[in-house]
């Protein structure tokens, strides 16, 4: 952490000729489980994790521009405060940073100029939430930097529309919630309706979370997320129409479902089992976490990583070899793909001491079948979006 963040500081000394007035940390995240429910009004269970976003901010009192430089990237943006604000172009980094400050003005807030700089150890379509973290951390850095006293929640809200109105992904909240509540050796259960949530204990025994990076990203990702919505939300109101009850998804179950499958059709119906399903999953992993029955969490994980490849259609060949062929080792509890899908990462819950040994063999096993070099991630669960001191605990 302290390499990144002296990176970052650097390069925005070599660049603005200063020092910058304020670093902020935002995190990447995992989910253990609930994935696809955020949007759907269910639970998940999601965490911070020990991959940040560094951002180097300072306010710019000689003009009425804002100059960003994505170092990682080697690019830079510039803003001109006294034109229209509006998307520029390409869903790219910038747009997460123009849609946070078009959030902000929509809430009455004046946003100044700055001049900044941004490292990061989150793996970019990892599905580790790298644009939820860079939204909440430019949105935390100017709510310090220009008092606007915006709550923790308002940020995650105002990052979460950023993403909806200026990167064209129509995202639940979990990422943003996550990068901004996030707490050291705490998951939280989260209700995505009402907002309210719980922590756990992170302790997982003798056991360790471990990401296999399989590292392709199909470009099905923003299109095939909204199209997978707009089917679960068809489904839910033919489920209503039939059904006066029902509310939301927690209130609808698999006889509802069951009854109207012709006028759900084959492809929407598996989705809403899915979501039904996943639902009560979340529950039940929390549950295990408190009673620490570990190889239960393992079984709901692997429940889920079926349900998100043959019920609601967003995993792909590769995450599939992957989690098969984990699922077959020693040592392993449970597997799924995890995040938006289409490609990004697979969790893993394996035992400590075959940890190592199973990374190893599904490194050769998936280089052999793809000729890909597969990316190990071990991650420890963290604190969220923070303001860097040196004494900081992370």
């Amino acid at each position: 952490m302290t390499k990144l963040v002296n990176k970052t500081n650097e390069i925005f000394k070599n660049l603005y000729g200063e020092e910058p007035s304020m670093i902020v940390l935002s995190p990447g995240r995992i989910n253990i489980i609930g994935e696809h429910i955020d949007y759907n009004n269910g639970f998940v269970l999601p965490a911070a994790i020990d991959k940040y976003i560094c951002i180097a901010i300072s306010k710019n009192e000689e003009s009425e521009k804002s100059h960003f430089f994505a170092i990682d990237m080697d690019d830079h943006y510039t803003l001109d405060h006294l034109q229209p604000l509006r998307p520029s172009g390409d869903i790219s980094w910038t747009n997460y940073l123009l849609g946070v400050i078009n959030q902000m003005q929509e809430r009455g807030k004046k946003v100044g100029s700055v001049k900044l700089a941004f490292s990061s150890t989150i793996p970019i379509g990892a599905g580790l939430s790298s644009s939820a973290a860079l939204e909440c951390g430019f949105a935390f850095a100017l709510d310090q930097l220009f008092d606007f006293n915006f709550s923790k929640k308002e940020i995650a809200l105002i990052s979460q529309k950023a993403e909806h109105m200026f990167a064209g992904v129509n995202c639940g909240i979990m990422d943003q919630f996550s990068s901004v509540f996030g707490k050291k050796d705490k998951v939280f259960k989260l209700d995505c309706d009402t907002l309210e949530y719980e922590y756990y204990n992170a302790d997982l025994g003798e056991n360790t979370l471990v990401l296999f990076d399989s590292c392709v990203k199909h470009s099905l990702l923003a299109s095939g997320y909204n199209d997978v919505r707009k089917d679960v939300e068809k489904g839910l109101e033919l489920i209503k129409s039939n059904f006066t009850e029902v509310k939301n998804w927690r209130n609808v179950t698999i006889e509802m479902a069951n009854q109207i499958r012709n006028q759900l059709g084959s492809s929407i119906y598996e989705k809403c089992i899915f979501v039904i399903e996943e639902i009560q999953r979340v529950g039940l992993a929390a549950e295990a976490l408190t009673t620490g029955e570990y190889e239960v969490l393992g079984k709901l994980l692997s429940q889920t990583h079926y349900g998100l490849s043959k019920q609601y259609g967003v995993s792909c060949e590769e995450l599939d070899f992957l989690v098969n062929e984990t699922l077959k080792l020693d040592g392993v509890l449970g597997a799924r793909m995890m995040g938006g899908g289409f490609g990004g990462c697979s969790i893993n819950l394996i035992r400590k001491d075959q940890a190592e040994k199973v990374a190893e063999i599904i490194a050769k096993v998936y280089l052999k079948k793809f000729n890909i070099n597969l990316k190990i991630y071990p991650v420890k669960i963290s604190e969220g979006t923070l303001k860097y001191e040196i004494n900081v605990n992370i």
